[in-house]
């Protein structure tokens, strides 16, 4: 069991933001060793499938979707799914969950290549967990979207929603604060909107869906012992699973 595994090509669409594009780069090369250690293969740097990551400046996610005469993100997105489809991606993953609100548009140009679905390979996820409630740290783009809520209701989960504060809150540790590269102020902000679901709801389970999320709430004191849900984490797990043709 030890030869090298088939695998295919696959592409990581990134670039919202930067930071969060690397980190997902990471998640995928984890997820990958996590297959090789469940499938008895040897981890060695054979083992890993072919991989392109485009990250291109492509227009905000939320302000396109709040002003339909912003810049939208659509046309960018599009380049960069076509750029790893002609260098071989069969799948690809978009680390960004308020992009997923140009999902199906983005599917519908470039049939060519399976464009991975992170809102549904979550809920598929949770369900599998057993989890019936999900409290969801979004940006407001993706509260505006609904992808979430939908996504979870097809599975039979509750998604639970902050309230206005908290979402302002979330936005400033995401723009102010991860976006800007001051840590400290998204912890704050993050750890916040975490205390006060949990006030309202209990020890309740909070999916951090915004790619930013991640990069600054599991490392703050506060919130050891909560638990995160990573929907970057699980879209890296199902691009895995693409990538040695499971």
């Amino acid at each position: 069991m030890n030869e090298r595994p088939p695998t295919h090509t696959v592409g990581i669409l990134a670039g919202m933001g930067p930071a969060a594009g690397v980190d997902f780069a990471r998640l995928f090369v984890a997820a990958c060793e996590d297959w090789l250690h469940a499938h008895g293969r040897t981890v060695r740097d054979q083992a890993y499938p072919a991989h392109w990551m485009a990250q291109l400046p492509i227009p905000d996610r939320t302000h396109a979707l709040a002003d339909p005469q912003a810049p939208q993100p659509l046309e960018a997105m599009l380049r960069g799914l076509e750029q790893l489809a002609g260098l071989g991606a069969r799948a690809v993953a978009m680390p960004c969950n308020t992009a997923h609100a140009w999902h199906a548009a983005l599917q519908e140009r470039a049939p060519q290549v399976e464009l991975l679905h992170m809102p549904r390979e979550t809920a598929a996820a949770l369900r599998t967990q057993g989890l019936a409630r999900v409290a969801l740290l979004a940006t407001q783009g993706s509260y505006r979207s609904g992808l979430y809520a939908q996504a979870f209701a097809e599975q039979g989960i509750e998604c639970v929603l902050p309230d206005e504060q908290a979402r302002d809150w979330l936005m400033q540790g995401i723009y102010d604060g991860v976006k800007a590269g001051r840590l400290a102020l998204a912890q704050q902000r993050f750890v916040a909107v975490g205390e006060r679901l949990r006030a309202q709801h209990g020890d309740i389970a909070l999916a951090m869906a915004c790619t930013e999320i991640p990069l600054a709430l599991p490392q703050a004191s506060a919130a050891q012992g909560w638990t995160l849900i990573d929907p970057t984490a699980i879209l890296a797990a199902a691009l895995a699973r693409r990538a040695y043709a499971a």
